[in-house]
């Protein structure tokens, strides 16, 4: 399904952590008046070149093919440089090409890229890609950007950064046919990806990982790159491998987050996964990860094997929280390694409601959360056996009964008190905290923006 948005007013977004909990804080910038540029398949490159801070460039309907070369721009905070295609209607149309990556990016800040469609043809080269031998890219913004065609094989990728990159922005992007969706980071740790934003995309048909953050080394001492704790924030995302390409020894997870640095700058930023469907892998878990991690409000349903894996990659689970998902799991529902160090705290895994043959497999405490198996689900929840579109996991009535969970750990967390379809209530188990039907269904669809939720708990 191509699902095309409408202009995003959010212009910048910073992301960072305190002692006293996580905030996220985004900041509207104000674009600075500069040159607008109409543009066509023969006109652009030469533009391209000459841009400046404030500057946006529309390029018209049309088959480019000659690639978007973002090498060495350089927008500011307040006066961003633009580059966007058609909001509605035909598409400005980016054809890859052998031996080019088709969006390269490199050493170039402040930058919005939006309304392009990317077609990968079968070709050996990724759809965007902040290069290798970049020495950063900084503030870059990828929005509503339809990508396809890039499934020749696993290693190909729809949207990658292999330098290090920070206060990057991947939202409303649909990526279907890729070998690998997002791959941010290098598989070295040393292209670490920083306080970025992915929100609102829909990742679907990838034959390895839907999206993958890479694990990271020592961070280099890099200008303007982020010193305090940071987080990295996964909200409002579809990731579905229900049409799953790959075979067992190449499997992967939908989803896996790798550690951040061991010792130094960024050993205590954070992940915060929330919000999400999870749908469907033939042989591997729907999320794995490692290190610091919060997971909670999500959707989870792998009719095939297991949910949620928290386990050693590279390195160890460190502070995890998972709380308020909803889970249905052909296999195992929640596994925890455990914590090999007496200085790491426990993990803490509450208030969630899981259906399937292993529901938790941990050492933490598992008494605030709803245990039952797989085929119990459809007594607790409203259709969890249907199909797209017409799958529903929220409780029937005077089901999921709430345990007494304690609020004090998951109130640091944005967003903590939403249930998945939006609605303010902290007195629930799972995703859902009303009974009557949700106005958003999980159809392998983006989830809808600030979507009014109109049903009583």
């Amino acid at each position: 399904m191509i699902t095309r948005f409408s202009h995003y007013s959010l212009q910048q977004g910073f992301l960072s952590c305190s002692s006293a909990g996580i905030s996220i804080v985004l900041t509207v910038s104000v674009v600075s008046a500069g040159n607008i540029y109409t543009e066509n398949p023969d006109t652009y490159l030469a533009k391209l070149k000459i841009l400046q801070p404030g500057d946006h460039m529309l390029l018209l309907p049309g088959e480019y093919k000659s690639g978007l070369p973002v090498h060495f721009l350089r927008g500011k905070a307040e006066a961003r440089i633009v580059i966007s295609g058609p909001e509605n209607g035909l598409h400005a149309i980016f054809v890859a090409r052998p031996g080019h990556n088709t969006i390269s990016i490199n050493n170039s800040n402040f930058i919005t890229i939006r309304n392009l469609e990317i077609d990968g043809r079968n070709q050996p080269v990724d759809g965007v890609k902040c290069e290798g031998h970049a020495d950063w890219a900084h503030h870059i913004t990828l929005e509503n950007l339809l990508i396809h065609g890039h499934d020749r094989n696993q290693q190909i990728v729809g949207i990658s950064t292999k330098c290090p990159a920070w206060n990057w922005i991947i939202r409303k992007n649909t990526i279907s046919g890729a070998g690998t969706g997002i791959y941010l980071g290098n598989s070295d740790g040393r292209a670490p990806f920083i306080a970025g934003l992915i929100e609102y995309n829909l990742v679907t048909a990838t034959t390895g990982y839907n999206l993958q953050i890479k694990h990271q080394l020592p961070r280099p001492p890099l200008l303007g790159m982020p010193r305090t704790p940071s987080v990295t924030v996964i909200r409002h995302n579809v990731f579905s491998k229900a049409e799953d390409n790959s075979t067992i020894g190449a499997a992967r997870p939908n989803v896996l987050v790798g550690h951040w640095p061991l010792s130094g700058t960024g050993q205590h930023d954070q992940y915060l996964i929330y919000g999400n469907f999870f749908y469907q892998n033939s042989h591997e878990a729907l999320l794995q990860g490692e290190g610091n991690l919060a997971v909670y409000n999500n959707l989870f349903i792998n009719r095939s094997g297991d949910a949620i894996r928290i386990q050693p990659h590279r390195d160890i689970p460190r502070k995890v929280d998972i709380f308020f998902n909803t889970i249905l799991a052909a296999d195992t529902g929640i596994y925890h390694a455990g914590f090999h160090k007496p200085q790491l705290p426990a993990p803490w895994i509450s208030g969630n409601a899981i259906f399937a043959k292993h529901p938790l497999i941990t050492p933490a405490n598992n008494n605030e959360n709803i245990l039952n198996t797989y085929q119990a689900a459809g007594d607790y929840l409203q259709a969890p056996f249907q199909t797209l579109g017409t799958i529903n996991l929220a409780p029937r009535p005077q089901k999921l009964l709430p345990p007494r969970v304690s609020i004090v750990r998951m109130q640091h967390y944005p967003a903590w008190n939403l249930d998945f379809s939006g609605y303010s209530n902290i007195h629930r188990t799972g995703a859902y905290a009303c009974s009557t039907q949700p106005e958003w269904l999980p159809n392998l669809e983006i989830k809808p923006e600030n979507h009014p939720n109109f049903c009583n708990p």
